[in-house]
């Protein structure tokens, strides 16, 4: 049975019995959360490109990837792979020597959402993110952070 039939199926059970109560929804989950900053559009990482390992809050598994600046926007490699989320803006702020960045990146065939948050000092890269897929169904988050190190080679984003 389709998904619409499904749907339809359950709406007329319920209408059906009248006093029947069905909440299929549940809360939504909120995406990683950026501290309040001077946020400006980013431009300060351009060119790098940073080797990651990240582990995963739900179930300790280490995840590697490639965080990629280049043009005033953002790419996780993996994340390109897994669902073509593309090249997207990123936000920086300066304290000192340290560098502070924050995307926002969404798939654009799925209901998935990446928050990146992180700090970048002399070559490393510190990061937390969240991996939010929100279905009318249900909202399922996954969480983690890393850390990583600049490459040798230097990036260029794809225009779009």
């Amino acid at each position: 049975m389709s998904p619409i039939a499904q749907a339809l199926a359950l709406v007329a059970a319920v209408l059906g019995t009248g006093t029947a109560t069905v909440s299929v929804m549940n809360s939504d989950i909120p995406d990683l959360r950026v501290p309040e900053a001077d946020w400006q559009p980013g431009h300060a990482l351009d060119g790098m490109d940073f080797a990651i390992t990240a582990t995963i809050d739900q179930n300790g598994a280490e995840e590697t990837d490639i965080l990629r600046f280049a043009d005033g926007r953002f790419q996780s490699v993996d994340c390109e792979r897994y669902c073509e989320f593309g090249w997207t803006g990123y936000q920086t702020w300066t304290e000192g020597e340290v560098v502070h960045f924050t995307a926002t990146t969404r798939c654009a065939t799925a209901p998935h959402t990446v928050v990146w948050h992180g700090q970048v000092v002399d070559g490393q890269i510190a990061m937390d993110m969240s991996w939010t897929t929100r279905r009318w169904y249900w909202t399922q988050q996954i969480t983690g952070s890393g850390t990583g190190t600049l490459t040798e080679a230097p990036v260029t984003a794809a225009a779009g």
